[in-house]
């Protein structure tokens, strides 16, 4: 080796045979800190709004919690396709440094929140959207940029680590949020600066274009009709969740409906606006490709099914199974990211090992078979006891994650090894879209299909449970009239749901001392609900159990390993498919 390969600008130019590898290992840092901090305010929430001095159960609350918890999803869901056009206009390595430095800024003024209740709240909503802004750009361009510095057949390596980080990311921040949040809800947010600062430093410092570009004007009409759409179909599913008149959800409400309807038009017209348009935001004609369009239908589907996994498993634990196994309410958020360890634990086997493989064998069998291990893992769920064993719990959601890990690394190598080389920001951005809508959505379905099952029960059960502990007939009846998402979302948020349905009434300070221990005990609430509970779950795990065996089926059917003709980097030999289908 030359002296001057020696020297540190050699060692970080685009040419170097470890290039490969500094782009692997700052996209993934990138991609960890996106998708820790989708969902580290998920545990959080508790601390926050107590930190900022303001009752999320309130009437006129819901909005803000809301809105905590989809925003930046949300937010990411709309935007990631418009920044991957943008990285293949411009550079994915130029879009991809910009998204570091607009969320680290983001995850400044987040811990930097200045005002109390109503006010702090706006001011988290706000600047989360904005860290969203910051976690689109990495995630358009961040399996783009791999795609770009890794041959075809180690990419399914490559991508594995990625996408391993991406979903795995999900699950570590439950934990990082319960262990932050028991010393300071500012650390929440402060945990990411220091690690934005050093991944935009580095990534400035060492990443460089090395992909072909795709020239051309901004597509403003497609981008805009895409924004307004998505963003009117998530809100509407966000406020779709909310009580409604005398229902317990809000699909009848007409802002839903409109919302959703309308929005479903708008993107019904961004499909004609790209379709004709002579630079569009997004090549629809990349869905003729079936390897591209079957892959993306199985990742919509398999994000659905996950999110609903991660949100129902934590209600399960905070609201039931902790409490009855001696935990006290507000400590329930932290050891529900702990329980949940083994389903990260399975990502983080099965998904490098996965992407590997489909290196060598393709793409179709392990996404295949990991999405029905999902499925089983789902029907097992329903099998064990609502206050089970955690063995049983912990194999069956280790398997889960062995199936999640299986699905995610080698359907994202297949999406991008479908597309010409100049396409792959957009089909990165594509992708991401499916991932976080997905998760949108699954947030929206899962909570109003547990709700509706609750409603079906819960109410004449909680009745019944007051009386028998001495509460009058007026006040058990109201407060049994209440909408289950009260309930539900006060088990999410890690409160003692009597406590906060019972203490604002005064109704506890009435009772006898032992009927006010019990009915704020630790076993009253979660022995009240698990009948009921149990009840959701069935409809909820065969939902995403379905979806997941349709996600199968789809995947299936993507066929052979395909690795777009255009990419020169791979062998004739290896190409078992030469035109897109």
């Amino acid at each position: 080796m030359t002296a001057s390969a020696r020297t540190p600008s050699r060692f970080l130019s685009k040419d170097h045979p470890r290039y490969k590898w500094v782009a692997l290992s700052n996209t993934t840092l990138g991609m960890l800190m996106a998708t820790i901090n989708s969902s580290i305010v998920i545990i959080s929430l508790p601390a926050i709004f107590q930190g900022i001095d303001l009752d999320p159960l309130e009437a006129g609350n819901i909005s803000y919690l809301l809105w905590m918890l989809m925003g930046y999803m949300l937010v990411t869901a709309v935007l990631v396709v418009s920044f991957g056009r943008l990285g293949d206009i411009y550079g994915r390595v130029k879009i991809y440094n910009l998204g570091f430095v607009v969320f680290t800024v983001g995850s400044i003024a987040l811990a930097l929140d200045p005002f109390q209740s109503g006010a702090g709240a706006m001011w988290l909503i706000v600047w989360r959207l904005v860290q969203g802004v910051g976690g689109a750009m990495l995630f358009a361009n961040s399996t783009a940029i791999l795609t770009d510095a890794f041959p075809a057949n180690r990419r399914g390596m490559a991508l594995g680590i990625n996408q391993v980080a991406a979903i795995a990311g999900s699950f570590i921040g439950l934990i990082v949020g319960g262990l932050l949040s028991v010393i300071d809800w500012r650390a929440v947010f402060f945990v990411s600066v220091p690690v934005g600062i050093i991944g935009t430093i580095w990534s400035y410092k060492s990443l460089h274009e090395v992909g072909a570009r795709n020239p051309g004007k901004l597509d403003w009409p497609g981008n805009l009709a895409f924004a307004v759409g998505l963003t009117a179909v998530l809100a509407g599913i966000t406020y779709g969740i909310q009580p409604y008149g005398d229902s317990s959800t809000g699909w009848g409400n007409p802002w839903v409906l409109t919302a959703i309807i309308g929005g479903i038009a708008v993107l019904a017209l961004f499909v004609v606006i790209e379709l004709r348009s002579k630079a569009p935001m997004f090549e629809m004609r990349l869905f003729r490709i079936r390897a591209f369009a079957m892959a993306n239908l199985a990742g919509l589907l398999a994000s659905v099914s996950r999110g609903g996994l991660q949100f129902m498993l934590i209600i399960w634990l905070q609201g039931i199974w902790l409490p009855l196994h001696g935990y006290a309410y507000e400590d329930t958020p932290l050891w529900a990211g702990i329980y949940l360890l083994p389903i990260t634990i399975g990502f983080l086997i099965a998904g490098p090992l996965s992407g590997v493989l489909s290196d060598r064998f393709g793409a179709r069998f392990f996404a295949t078979f990991g999405l029905l291990l999902t499925a089983a893992s789902f029907v097992a769920l329903l099998l064990i006891p609502v206050d089970f064993e955690y063995w049983q719990f912990a194999i069956i959601t280790g398997v889960s994650g062995i199936g999640s890990g299986m699905f995610g690394a080698p359907n994202r190598t297949a999406i991008m090894n479908s597309v010409p080389a100049n396409q792959r920001g957009s089909a990165s951005g594509m992708a991401g879209t499916v991932q976080n809508a997905g998760t949108s959505l699954s947030i929206g379905i899962f909570f109003s299909l547990m709700i509706v099952g609750l409603a079906a029960t819960l109410p004449q059960t909680l009745h019944d449970g007051l009386i028998a502990h001495g509460v009058p007939d007026a006040s058990a009846q109201q407060i049994a009239s209440l909408p289950p998402v009260g309930s539900l979302f006060a088990a999410f948020l890690g409160y003692n749901p009597i406590q906060s349905l019972l203490g604002p009434s005064g109704v506890l300070d009435h009772l006898s001392p032992s009927n006010a221990a019990a009915l704020t005990g630790q076993e009253f609430f979660p022995q009240l609900i698990s009948g009921p509970f149990h009840s959701g779950l069935v409809v909820v795990f065969l939902a995403a159990a379905a979806m997941s065996v349709i996600a199968a089926v789809a995947s299936f059917s993507r066929g052979k390993k395909y690795v777009h003709v255009e990419d020169s980097s791979v062998p004739t030999h290896q190409l078992t498919e030469s035109q897109p289908r």
